[in-house]
């Protein structure tokens, strides 16, 4: 095993690069533009050219613009009677809200609740949603069940 001494440990080769020090004189190398070239756009601070294609119209204009987001759109979410049986088997609740079905996290306050007349009523419970179909009402009321349509 070779000895070392603490004043010869160096880093590894590559290891610490010099920053380049520019606009320090023509013999730098870096000296009168920094590197920059000539005149124009891209010798000065804050350039973008992200898209630029050299005074022709870039490509994302000649392109179609495509399909509308609408700011003010509210999610839907439907709920049936196979998830209003899962949610009385698991809670045994009586009443199914947006308050439960926000606890529950199978959807966000301010969302809007459509019941759809999918599958079978077995649980007569008390259900509070912004929509409901006419199949699912009457599915509803003639298993003892409850609708209130906010």
């Amino acid at each position: 095993m070779s000895k070392f001494a603490l004043n010869e440990i160096r880093d590894n080769k590559g290891a610490r690069v010099h920053a380049k020090c520019i606009g320090r004189g023509i013999g730098s190398g870096k000296g009168k533009t920094s590197g920059r070239g000539g005149k124009g756009q891209t010798a000065r601070s804050g350039v973008s050219l992200n898209g630029f294609a050299g005074g022709q119209t870039p490509l994302y204009r000649l392109m179609p613009k495509r399909g509308f987001k609408n700011p003010t759109r509210r999610r839907t979410y439907e709920i049936d009677f196979f998830k209003i049986n899962r949610f009385v088997d698991k809670d045994n609740v009586k009443r199914i809200d947006i308050e439960y079905l926000v606890k529950n996290k199978y959807c966000k306050n301010g969302d809007y609740i459509s019941l759809l007349s999918n599958g079978e009523c077995k649980h007569p419970v008390e259900i509070c949603v912004n929509h409901a179909s006419a199949a699912a009402k009457s599915k509803l009321e003639s298993c003892g069940g409850k609708l209130i349509v906010e």
